[in-house]
């Protein structure tokens, strides 16, 4: 999984679209974008389509970190670090309000008159911009928070991505942090609103949530994570500068943002988790069954059924349910499936000792990929990445592991962060695959070529198509005979756990929130076909639950790209390269599959015909 922006509520353009060099600095006002999509309609027959279509892709990118702030610092655009998001009732309603404006101006240009790629990127923003229309509907705003996601999580996110190495960079921390209070109370009407309309996330999953809340309050101030960005201060400041810096933070946290955390975590206590919905399925919403319709497309680009996507599940449970069988049996393991899951699950030998061991046994194993890479791949990213761990305040209750991009502009690396908690539940049996998902070749070498892409429009290179990142990442899992890894029986036993995984979640995101399944039925049914310990099947079934549709992409993704390699090594025969076919597939950033695949098969003709 890699780890989104901090933006909790997403209701405008997902895609983040073309900007042929840095927006103008400067603050900006809501007339004047009216003004520029004023004028990207009156230079139609001024000026060539493909000219106005740029103009509008960097006007609407503009808009979009401008009403997104923490997508600006997630992506590497700072202009906007010293604010958060304006989650009032009247701004949501306004940017709903303003897709008409989007559309009006996207409408206005030919597509008949573009070169292909320029075709190809007005329709991809159309794409996105319709699905955002489409879901428009339904209120997304008032679910903002559950275990995994909301104001305990994402700001002090937010603020570590934070660098604090100059004087205007520590102004927007030390402006954020005074913007916090204003911040959560816009969520708290949110999240009130949501509660007298009865919807919230079911309450079995809010169990953790006043703990996260309490967890980002330690006694003193100083060891917050809240303040963290400014462990690091500007070298050229004097001693005094930076004391006063500190002060101000301090006083920012101790009497704002703390304040403002208590009554969220008295309101979670003594409101929203008393009143919080004991239904599981986003069926049950208002609009439900239209609701999660809706999330599967978007998650999966394209037209399956919830009813067709479970059966997909049924069937590669059972395929790869017979493959864990034969490596089963190389391990000489007597005993049946069940056994065997037991005996991953409690043989003291599969984990480490100390949190430091783990991490340095996933740095070890990325650095043994790093060098085999050049055998899959022609083309790797100039952008670096780590390997971390997860933040204590979040790790509870977070998955197993996840990836946040790096931006080269903000001079950031990417981060594969893996979680340290509860040491027993993460086996070293299971530790190639998440690699491989995590940093490379999956989430870390996609993205971030995806990023380095030069004059690339920016919604291709920041693309959060689930389908194809997290399709690209569990494809990347199955390259690790290739560059040296699963060289014992256990290691692809993982391997197949991992595959196993993500084929139980099309079962059970399905079975949930379009058959009625509990969640004890979701737990045995996930316990009795995967080795995953069972503290992950736990957090990862409550995370299916807040996140309808989202575990679907995974396995729908990889399976066309599998179905697409397949197809080129039978239609290349001793031509295929494979290298060629990944450096092409990843060539454009996440496409939907249906794009993915055309272009694909192009590709394919035209290395047959030499071209």
């Amino acid at each position: 999984m890699w780890r989104r922006h901090g933006l909790w509520v997403r209701l405008w353009a997902v895609c983040l679209v073309w900007v042929g060099g840095q927006a103008a600095p400067g603050p900006v006002t809501l007339a004047e974008f009216d003004a520029g999509f004023a004028e990207v309609l009156a230079l139609k027959g001024r000026t060539n389509e493909a000219g106005r279509l740029r103009a509008l892709f960097a006007l609407q990118w503009r808009y979009t970190m401008a009403e997104n702030p923490e997508t600006a610092t997630y992506t590497g655009y700072p202009e906007f670090n010293d604010r958060w998001s304006d989650l009032a009732v009247e701004a949501l309603g306004r940017r709903r309000a303003e897709l008409v404006r989007t559309r009006r101006a996207l409408d206005s240009v030919d597509a008949t008159q573009l070169d292909e790629e320029h075709a190809l990127y007005r329709d991809l923003f159309d794409r996105y911009l319709t699905l955002d229309e489409e879901g428009a509907r339904f209120p997304e705003e008032y679910l903002l928070l559950n275990q995994m996601q909301g104001p305990q999580q994402g700001i002090a996110q937010t603020l570590a991505l934070m660098p604090a190495t100059t004087g205007r960079q520590v102004e927007d921390v030390l402006s954020r942090l005074d913007r916090v209070p204003a911040h959560v109370r816009q969520t708290l009407v949110l999240l009130r609103e949501g509660l007298s309309r009865g919807i919230t996330p079911p309450r079995v999953v809010l169990r953790d949530v006043p703990a996260q809340v309490l967890s980002l309050m330690p006694v003193d101030p100083a060891k917050s994570p809240f303040v963290q960005p400014l462990e690091t201060l500007p070298a050229t400041a004097s001693a005094g500068q930076k004391a006063a810096w500190r002060a101000r933070a301090l006083a920012s946290v101790t009497n704002g943002v703390y304040p403002a955390f208590r009554e969220l975590h008295r309101f979670l206590v003594e409101e929203y988790l008393p009143g919080a919905r004991t239904n599981l399925a986003c069926s049950e919403l208002p609009e439900g069954k239209e609701w999660y319709r809706h999330r599967v497309r978007r998650s999966t680009t394209t037209t399956l059924t919830p009813d067709e996507i479970h059966e997909i599940g049924l069937s590669e449970v059972r395929r790869i349910r017979a493959e864990m069988e034969g490596v089963k049996a190389e391990t000489g393991f007597s005993g049946d499936m069940d056994a065997f899951f037991a005996h991953l699950r409690t043989e003291p030998t599969f984990y480490h000792e100390t949190g430091t061991a783990l991490l340095a046994g996933y740095r070890d194993i990325s650095k043994r990929i790093d060098g085999a890479l050049p055998r899959l791949f022609g083309k790797l990213p100039r952008l670096p990445y780590g390997v971390m761990p997860i933040p204590s305040y979040a790790e509870r209750s977070q998955t197993t592991a996840y990836y946040q991009p790096g931006s080269l502009g903000a001079g950031r690396p990417g981060n594969f962060y893996a979680n340290t908690y509860n040491l027993r539940m993460r086996p070293k049996w299971e530790m190639e695959a998440l690699t491989l998902h995590e940093a490379v070749p999956g989430h870390h070498l996609q993205i971030a070529l995806a990023q380095e892409r030069e004059g690339a429009p920016e919604f291709q290179r920041h693309a959060e198509t689930t389908a194809f990142v997290e399709g690209w990442a569990l494809y990347g899992e199955s390259l690790g005979k290739d560059l040296g890894l699963y060289q014992d029986p256990y290691s692809r036993f993982g391997q197949l756990t991992y595959e196993m995984w993500r084929a139980v979640r099309l079962v059970l995101d399905t079975g949930i929130h379009w058959k009625g399944w509990s969640r004890d039925q979701a737990l045995a049914f996930f316990r009795d076909n995967a080795g995953k310990t069972e503290h992950d099947i736990t957090v990862e079934v409550d995370r299916y639950i807040v996140w309808p549709g989202q575990a679907l992409a995974y396995k729908i993704g990889q399976l066309k790209i599998r179905e697409l390699r397949t197809q080129a090594e039978r239609e290349l025969g001793s031509e295929f390269d494979v290298r060629r076919f990944h450096d092409e597939l990843l060539s454009r950033g996440a496409l939907p599959l249906d794009v993915m695949q055309e272009r694909m098969g192009r590709w394919m003709k035209a290395e047959k015909a030499g071209d």
